[in-house]
C-alpha cells in the first residue's frame, strides 16, 4: 500500500523545521553570555554596533576623497587639493601652481585645414588633441576639414568632441581633384612605373589620385577659392598623426599678420631631385616671362647656390605651414601654377606641394616675409623641430633637442642653414620671441 502524508506532515519531516530552534538556542546563550560576562555584554551592546558602523561608512564612504580638485576661480591664481581623510599626515595642504593666462584681446581672421579622409580619423584626433592641448584650447580658432567625399558621421562626432572651436566640413569637388582629361595617362603611368622600379621614394603611389592630390594641395587656383576657406586671410596646415611638442602662449597668426608674414615653417630639407626633375626649367622659363613679379629682396639665395641657373632642392616642409591665403590670390602665383599646370609635372612627375610652394614663397614674396617658426617644437615622422635653450624650457617642450632635424652637424639633409645664411654676417633675420 503506498504511504501517504499530508502537507502538515510533510513540513514536520522537512531539515527547514531544525532552523527556528537554532535561532531560538542562539538567542537563550547570548542572554546566558552578556549576563556572565559583562565585557561581552558591552561590546555587542547595540549603541555599541552602530557607532562602529558609523565610523566605517565615514572612513569607506567619505565623498571628499573621491571629488576632483576644487575648480579654478576668477580670483584665484591656484587651486588647492580637497581636504584628505583624518587618516592622512598632517601638515599644510599641496599647491598646484596654474600659469596665468589671459584671453587674447584680438584675433587673426584664420583657421586650421586639414585635408584628410574618412580613414585619416585616429591620426586626425592625435593632431587636434595636440594642438587643442597646446594652443587653440586657450586661442578657438577654427577648423576646416576637406575631403575628396563627405565626411561621415563617426568621423564629425570624434572631431567635434576635442574642441569647443568651430568646424567645418567640406567636399573638393571632384573636377578640382582628379586627373584632367588632357593628360597622357600612358605616358604618366609610364613614369610612375619608372619611380617604382627605380625605388624613387614618394615617387609612386598607389592612387593617381595622388598627384591631383598634391596639385590641390599645392594651394592651387582651387585651394584658397574652396568655399569654406573664401572667408579667411590666414591659415595653419595640420596634418593627421603629428606632434606639437611646445606651449604656444602666444598667436602665430596675429605675429604673421602684424609683421606682414606671408609663409611660415618649421623644418627646411631636400627634395628627392628624381621626382622633380623639370620643375626648376619650367620655373626658370616663367620667370623670364614675368620678371616683375620677382621682388629684389627675395629669397633665391635660399633655392640656388649659382644664382638660379641651377636648383639645389631646398624647400620648406609643407605638412606643417602657416601662411597668408591672400599670398597664393596673388596674379603672380596663379599665373605660376597655371603655367605649371600647364607643363603636366603634377602629373608626369611628382611635382608636390612642398617645392612648388618653397619657390613660389622665396621668388614673390621677400626674404623677410617668410619666417622660421623655432618656438613651434613640431613632428611629423621621422623628423621632428624641437627648440632648444631658453625657448626648451619655457614653452615647457617634451622634445629631446638632441633629436631637432636644424643642425646639419646633426643630420646633413636639413636645409636651415640656408635660410639663415640669407642673412649674411653681422645682420639679424627676424625672429619670434614671445
Amino acid at each position: 500500500m503506498a504511504k501517504y502524508s499530508s502537507p502538515a506532515l510533510q513540513a514536520l519531516s522537512s531539515p527547514r523545521r531544525y532552523i527556528p530552534l537554532a535561532i531560538f538556542t542562539l538567542i537563550i546563550g547570548h542572554y546566558v553570555l552578556a549576563a556572565m560576562h559583562s565585557g561581552y555584554g558591552e561590546a555587542t551592546s547595540m549603541s555599541k554596533l552602530t557607532e562602529s558602523w558609523r565610523k566605517v561608512a565615514e572612513t569607506t564612504c567619505n565623498s571628499t576623497a573621491f571629488l576632483p580638485p576644487t575648480p579654478l576661480t576668477s580670483s584665484s591664481d591656484s587651486y588647492y587639493l580637497p581636504a584628505q581623510p583624518s587618516s592622512a599626515p598632517s601638515g599644510p595642504r599641496p599647491v598646484i601652481e596654474v600659469e596665468k593666462f589671459t584671453p587674447p584681446a584680438r584675433k587673426a581672421n584664420a583657421a586650421f585645414v586639414f585635408l584628410a579622409r574618412n580613414s585619416d580619423l585616429a591620426g586626425v584626433m592625435q593632431s587636434m588633441k595636440h594642438m587643442e592641448d597646446r594652443f587653440n584650447k586657450k586661442f578657438n580658432y577654427p577648423y576646416v576639414f576637406l575631403n575628396d567625399v563627405p565626411f561621415d558621421k563617426r568621423f564629425k562626432y570624434h572631431t567635434s568632441q576635442l574642441t569647443n572651436a568651430n568646424i567645418s566640413y567640406g567636399v573638393i569637388e571632384s573636377s578640382h581633384w582628379n586627373q584632367p582629361d588632357w593628360i597622357n595617362e600612358e605616358q604618366a603611368k609610364a613614369n610612375r612605373q619608372w619611380f617604382k622600379d627605380n625605388d624613387v621614394i614618394y615617387g609612386v603611389h598607389d592612387e593617381v589620385g595622388y598627384q591631383s592630390g598634391a596639385n590641390y594641395n599645392s594651394c592651387s587656383k582651387f585651394f584658397f577659392r574652396h568655399e569654406l576657406l573664401k572667408q579667411y586671410d590666414y591659415y595653419w596646415r595640420i596634418e593627421p598623426d603629428v606632434t606639437f611638442f611646445c606651449d604656444l602662449n602666444d598667436d602665430p597668426f596675429l605675429f604673421m599678420q602684424d609683421n606682414k608674414k606671408v609663409y611660415g615653417f618649421t623644418i627646411a630639407l631636400y627634395e628627392f631631385p628624381e621626382t622633380i626633375w623639370s620643375l626648376w626649367n619650367a620655373t626658370r622659363e616663367f620667370i623670364q616671362m614675368y620678371p616683375e613679379y620677382v621682388p629684389e629682396d627675395n629669397a633665391m639665395a635660399f633655392l640656388s647656390d649659382d644664382g638660379g641657373q641651377t636648383y639645389n632642392n631646398c624647400h620648406f616642409w609643407s605638412n606643417f605651414e602657416i601662411g597668408d591665403l591672400n599670398f597664393w590670390r596673388s596674379e603672380a602665383y596663379m599665373k605660376y601654377f597655371d603655367f605649371l599646370d600647364s607643363k603636366g609635372g603634377f602629373y608626369y612627375e611628382r611635382w608636390g606641394d612642398a617645392p612648388v610652394h618653397s619657390i613660389a614663397a622665396a621668388l614673390f614674396a621677400k626674404k623677410d616675409q617668410i619666417h622660421f617658426f623655432e618656438n613651434i617644437g613640431y613632428r611629423h615622422a621621422p623628423f621632428e623641430h624641437c627648440p632648444t635653450g631658453r625657448i626648451h624650457s619655457q614653452n615647457k617642450c617634451w622634445c629631446d633637442e638632441a633629436n631637432t632635424f636644424d643642425n646639419p652637424d646633426n643630420d646633413p639633409y636639413s636645409c636651415l642653414y640656408r635660410y639663415n645664411a640669407l642673412w649674411g654676417p653681422g645682420t639679424n633675420r627676424p625672429k619670434w620671441d614671445p
